[in-house]
């Protein structure tokens, strides 16, 4: 289920343009955040998309924040789960392993936030909630891929994608938001990967430190999100 990333650390937009490098960039960012919202939200065969996961999570829990909770919680062992599976093979499976784990890292992720804005009231097939998902994905980031598009940038970051949510925004800026979190994702995906090539080198001890450091990257989104997608009945029109 994994694309095919690149194995080198990809530079920004502004670099890139009207080259073929920048080119072939802009398609790989594009396809990586197109499949993400395929799968993370809309979900594929066995794999649940985000309405599901919701639904199923309100069926169990009286509340919409209890349930938020018990959506964490799950895609926190999951995404242990896919940072430690992948980590396990050492360096003959480095190669295939890296992709694979950045990959299913932030479809965990996409879902889990995705869920998240479910069960507070949005919906999750317009485009602006979907980019304003992706973009709990790069943290402060978020802020230079708004200002990329066009976008306001002005107070806190909660505010502006409160902001996104709550607008109708044109398709070709929204599209310009999302391939900027594209571009932000494969550039971190070639500096984890550097950074992770000592340990990822030794089976069993690869797999503990990818699960460890997935765990922590999860729960920074998953606070994040919970900021930025405040209820809809809280929120002023």
């Amino acid at each position: 289920m994994s694309p095919d990333l690149p194995r080198d650390d990809a530079t920004s937009p502004a670099t890139t343009s009207g080259t073929p490098e920048g080119s072939a960039l802009d398609r790989r960012a594009a396809d990586l955040v197109q499949r993400l919202l395929a799968v993370g939200i809309d979900g594929l065969g066995p794999f649940d998309g985000a309405a599901e996961v919701a639904a199923a999570a309100r069926e169990h829990h009286p509340s919409a924040e209890s349930a938020i909770h018990a959506v964490q919680r799950q895609h926190t062992r999951l995404v242990a789960g896919n940072g430690f599976v992948t980590g396990l093979g050492g360096l003959l499976t480095l190669p295939v392993a890296l992709p694979a784990n950045v990959f299913g890292f932030h479809v965990l992720a996409v879902r889990a936030v995705a869920a998240m804005a479910e069960l507070r009231g949005y919906d999750t097939s317009r485009p602006e909630v979907r980019s304003a998902i992706l973009l709990t994905l790069v943290g402060a980031d978020a802020t230079d891929v708004l200002k990329a598009a066009g976008l306001p940038t002005g107070g806190r970051l909660t505010g502006r994608l409160t902001g996104l949510l709550t607008s109708r925004v044109p398709a070709p800026v929204l599209m310009l938001v999302n391939k900027g979190v594209g571009f932000r994702i494969i550039a971190r995906f070639g500096t984890q990967g550097l950074l992770r090539l000592p340990q990822r080198a030794l089976p069993v001890v690869g797999g503990a430190v990818g699960a460890g450091v997935d765990t922590v990257m999860f729960r920074r989104i998953a606070k994040a999100a919970e900021h930025a997608l405040p209820p809809r009945a809280a929120q002023t029109p």
